[in-house]
């Protein structure tokens, strides 16, 4: 019976420590009686956090330690049949905590549905960290078992690898070493930190031999240098570029993964993903890849499929610099927002940040916002007054938009593949001629906007909700409104220039719509993908040692046996006593002897393979 006993009690002790955690959060002596009944057994039991009922009963058995598990399996059944006022507040406790795991762990819930009490009570940029793995948002499209299949065992295998938020370690990655990046807290200023990356004197090293590599134009030498240091992380965001170009998407993501793997490996302990209040200045070379290796993994999530995991790394990039936006991502929220079904934070982010960013003057929150409240207007589960309200401020905004914005409407409806009515089309307001006037900076941003979101507008309710209001603006501007005037005088003043962040956004983007209406001053420079438009002001920790140069009036032989030996040198050092007969013939001297051992050293180095031999005895010929 003891035996059985223990045995029994196993489960029930595995079972305990959850339940008293929950009864912890609401009455506190029922912890710290959990802690002595796991201690001390029985005997510690008297001093429950229940009261002298519980300790009277804890002293009716026998104190024997062959039976002290019985009495404990007695005691938690009499007390949840005795204790009728503790049962039912402990019980609905209990109810409420359920509930909320249920929330918790329920992926397959409408954000919308509770989204609301959630987003208010959070920082608007605040991140999950469940929200940063694409297996849990592919596990709610498809379910566990066609996500991960066999993974499940093979994981548990890996011991050595570390525990990360923004990917998943594999085992086909080499064994991580510690590379010589670090993260190091600068200050603190009105409850937020400020942190950068720093690369310590071996990494400054190997950062060196990868500019060489970049300026040789072979990927070979990127690839080389990366079996040498397989973590340094400008290498792996260059050779990423290098193989999705060349169509290899899954090594090129798995590049990607890899160098957020080898970042995140160097976190300062203080640093917090989730937080907000964690930043990182652009202007800093070291810390650039970080922000690149977020944008090029967001990228890669949204083909694959994962909106909403894309839309939790675009806010975290924007809260490494909400202020600064190095690379312009709120071009492209709106658009994850939309994709993702996150419509109460797109209109929240609105809200809140139009007052101090004017976001209403960026051509995808103006088209995009009214989108979000017609989309939440359809949402049936919806109080009836929320979803009026959203109509009518998507009617608001939505003819604000075309007012501001004219030249969108006609390539959209084009990529739509929508023929326009005859009013529209022989209106000058919509037609050729808004597309011409309008500026270079703006025909940029809505050549980007259109190239990128025109799939979310074929929907055929939404060109239902458009049309109305299309044919409102024409009256309008028919009518003389001083609405139109107004943005006509905006349009003219406001987009003479592009910033230095939208080219870099448009680059990264790859959108050829927007591409296209780069200016030459930025397409006829070399962008690399390491560091593409790096900013005017940067602030550097260290620089690149300058190469020695060699003289020009080298012979034809010398350069010749340079390009053979690229540490030779015919000439030696230069002299500079200059011109004395007698040097100069120690030099040819010299250099005659310097050349013999270049001869020697390179034909002695030189190895002749010997041909395969074919073990096969049935082999066409043999080598004998």
């Amino acid at each position: 019976i003891p035996a059985e006993e223990s045995e029994d009690e196993l489960p029930a002790g595995e079972e305990r420590p959850d339940t008293r955690l929950s009864e912890g959060d609401t009455a506190g002596g029922n912890q710290e009686g959990s802690k002595g009944r796991s201690k001390e057994g029985a005997v510690t039991e008297e001093t429950d956090g229940d009261g002298h009922r519980e300790g009277q009963e804890a002293e009716q058995p026998d104190p024997t330690p062959a039976s002290s598990n019985k009495p404990r399996k007695k005691k938690k059944k009499r007390k949840t049949k005795k204790n009728s006022a503790g049962e039912t507040v402990e019980d609905n406790d209990l109810e409420d905590i359920d509930s909320l795991l249920e929330r918790i762990e329920d992926p397959g819930l409408a954000p919308q549905s509770q989204g609301g009490i959630i987003t208010d009570s959070r920082p608007l940029l605040y991140v999950e960290h469940r929200n940063l793995n694409p297996e849990n948002e592919l596990k709610r499209y498809f379910g566990a078992r066609a996500v991960l299949g066999d993974q499940r065992p093979r994981q548990r295998q890996r011991q050595y690898v570390r525990s990360m938020w923004l990917t998943a370690p594999k085992n086909t990655w080499p064994r991580y070493s510690k590379t010589g990046i670090t993260m190091q807290l600068l200050d603190t200023r009105r409850g937020v930190q400020h942190f950068t990356f720093e690369h310590h004197r071996e990494y400054q090293q190997v950062q060196f031999k990868f500019l060489d590599a970049v300026e040789s134009m072979d990927p070979n030498n990127i690839v080389l240098l990366l079996q040498m240091n397989p973590y340094h992380v400008d290498s792996l965001l260059q050779l990423s570029d290098v193989c999705r170009m060349q169509e290899d998407q899954e090594m090129a993501r798995d590049l990607i993964e890899r160098a957020l793997y080898s970042l995140e490996c160097a976190f300062h302990p203080v640093f917090s993903l989730t937080s907000g209040a964690c930043r990182l200045d652009y202007r800093r070379p070291e810390n650039r890849a970080f922000f690149l290796a977020l944008f090029k993994h967001l990228m890669f999530l949204e083909k694959r499929g994962c909106p909403r995991t894309a839309l939790e790394f675009c806010k975290l990039i924007l809260s490494l610099d909400p202020e600064n936006d190095p690379l312009c991502v709120l071009l492209l929220i709106d658009f994850l927002s939309l994709r993702a079904r996150e419509y109460t934070f797109l209109t929240r982010l609105f809200q809140e940040w139009e007052s101090h960013r004017n976001l209403f003057l960026l051509p995808n929150f103006a088209f995009s916002v009214p989108l979000a409240y017609f989309f939440l207007s359809q949402q049936e589960e919806r109080p009836e007054l929320e979803r009026s309200q959203a109509r009518e401020q998507a009617a608001r905004l939505i003819q604000l938009a075309l007012i501001m914005f004219p030249s969108v409407l006609m390539p959209l409806l084009d990529h739509c593949s929508v023929q326009p009515d005859a009013r529209v089309t022989s209106h000058p307001f919509f037609g050729l001629n808004a597309q011409i006037s309008q500026s270079p900076a703006l025909n940029q941003l809505t050549s980007l906007y259109v190239g990128r979101t025109h799939a979310l507008w074929k929907d055929p309710a939404v060109m239902a909700w458009l049309e109305p209001h299309v044919h409102e603006v024409l009256h309008m501007v028919d009518a003389g409104n001083a609405l139109v005037q107004e943005a006509e005088h905006k349009r003219k003043i406001r987009y003479q220039s592009a910033p230095r962040n939208i080219y870099r956004h448009i680059i990264l983007s790859e959108m050829k719509e927007a591409t296209a209406a780069l200016p030459l001053e930025v397409t006829s420079q070399p962008v690399m993908g390491f560091d593409p438009l790096p900013p005017l002001d940067s602030i550097v920790s260290y620089t690149r040692p300058e190469r020695t140069s060699h003289p020009s009036n080298e012979s034809t032989l010398s350069l010749f046996f340079r390009s053979l030996l690229p540490n030779f040198n015919l000439q030696g050092d230069i002299r500079h006593d200059g011109d004395d007969e007698a040097g100069a013939a120690q030099d040819l001297n010299q250099g005659v002897n310097r050349l013999m051992a270049a001869m020697r050293d390179m034909l002695a180095n030189i190895q002749f393979q010997e041909p395969p031999r074919d073990d096969n005895p049935e082999g066409d010929g043999d080598w004998d």
